[in-house]
């Protein structure tokens, strides 16, 4: 197990983060957040040009076939930075299930359209029961003919508000089937949530919507199968940009408890604010280089279910801690817009659901070990 970045990897992180530091200040990304849209086309268009979207896609459809962990780079620095954007739902989500379930005529189409930052994807997974259970999937899809008509409503769809096309998963009679619908189709209604994170999160409600057999993921019934594999890899590098928010969230504190004056004495001196800061650092500790053994184990193709599940139960509650902790440090100011603590603090919470909360994957963990 080689933990060492590579040299391209190395200049792939510091580019990374020139750029957002330089196009996307949190000044930005709070204009983002208030915007329409909730991302700025215009940097998604100079990240494509940095070629970002393509760096873990095929060499053959114009990507460069980088490793897993590559993305997982760009995810952290994204999450350093609290950076709003459709890249996870539209490269990690969409882009994995297309690359490794869509046929070839759908990987040259919509991979080649993903990596010139001239597609945007939203994945319409989750119903009412909010679960990353297959068996939650109760949404139909109904044969006419030689289509299928869509009927139901999909929550907490990522990106939808903003997606040119969506994957949506619903049940024919083989099982969980995956299709890809256009956004702006006959019967498709997008309605864009009110979040703590203030970001993109949608319902889509299908009304009588024809989708045809050509537009499906994979086969029919294989929905739940190559949702697994993706959503092992997405929760992999959701946590990483969750890491990243970590990292920040702990050195903007500590930052402002040594300036932060109190009877003279910077409240970085007081042994309980130093707990706190030392209750926060072991938790990112653990979970970074936990993190990093479970990128290599996907990677390396070995089995690692078990240690995603670990590894996302256990960061929840630390990204959770870091922001509570950050803002009571803070005080009362943390919780406002003038301070930047309170974007990680407000995404912790948000970032907690996102590819299962910590319930869920303490409870794969204990099924896995046979609990």
């Amino acid at each position: 197990m080689d933990f060492n970045f590579s040299p391209d990897q190395e200049m792939l992180r510091k580019s990374v983060a020139e750029f957002l530091k330089k196009e996307s200040a949190y000044e930005a990304v709070k204009d983002i957040e208030e915007s329409k849209e909730g991302y700025d086309p215009k940097l998604w268009k100079k990240m494509a040009g940095l070629e970002w979207m393509g760096i873990h896609f095929p060499e053959a459809y114009g990507g460069f076939g980088d490793p897993f962990l590559s993305l997982c780079i760009i995810m952290e620095e994204m999450g350093k930075m609290a950076f709003p954007s459709p890249f996870f739902s539209t490269v990690i989500q969409c882009g994995i299930l297309i690359n490794e379930g869509g046929n070839e005529k759908h990987k040259k189409d919509l991979l080649t359209k993903i990596i010139k930052g001239r597609l945007i994807l939203s994945l319409a997974r989750y119903e009412s029961d909010a679960d990353l259970d297959p068996s939650m999937i109760r949404m139909q899809a109904h044969t006419s003919g030689d289509d299928y008509i869509l009927n139901g409503t999909k929550m907490f769809a990522g990106d939808a508000n903003v997606a040119n096309k969506i994957i949506v998963a619903a049940r024919t009679d083989e099982g969980v089937t995956l299709f890809i619908v256009d956004a702006d189709a006959k019967g498709v209604t997008v309605k864009k949530r009110h979040t703590i994170a203030k970001d993109n999160t949608c319902d889509v409600i299908f009304n009588a919507v024809n989708v045809s057999q050509k537009d499906i993921i994979g086969k029919p019934g294989q929905g739940d199968v190559l949702l697994d594999s993706m959503e092992r890899k997405a929760t992999v590098a959701k946590c990483a940009e969750m890491l990243g928010g970590c990292e920040t969230a702990m050195l903007m504190t500590a930052e402002y408890a040594r300036g932060r004056i109190q009877f003279k004495t910077p409240i970085a001196a007081f042994q309980s604010i130093q707990h706190y800061m030392a209750d926060m650092k072991l938790g990112y500790d653990a979970c970074i280089n936990y993190f990093y053994k479970v990128t290599w184990m996907i990677e390396e193709g070995i089995e690692c279910a078990k240690d995603v599940s670990a590894l996302k139960a256990r960061l929840n509650e630390v990204y959770n801690t870091i922001g509570t902790l950050g803002v009571q440090i803070h005080g009362g100011i943390g919780t406002t817009r003038e301070f930047n603590i309170a974007l990680f603090f407000r995404r912790a919470k948000a970032f907690e659901f996102m590819m299962g909360d910590s319930q869920y994957h303490y409870e794969q963990v204990a099924q896995a070990l046979g609990l």
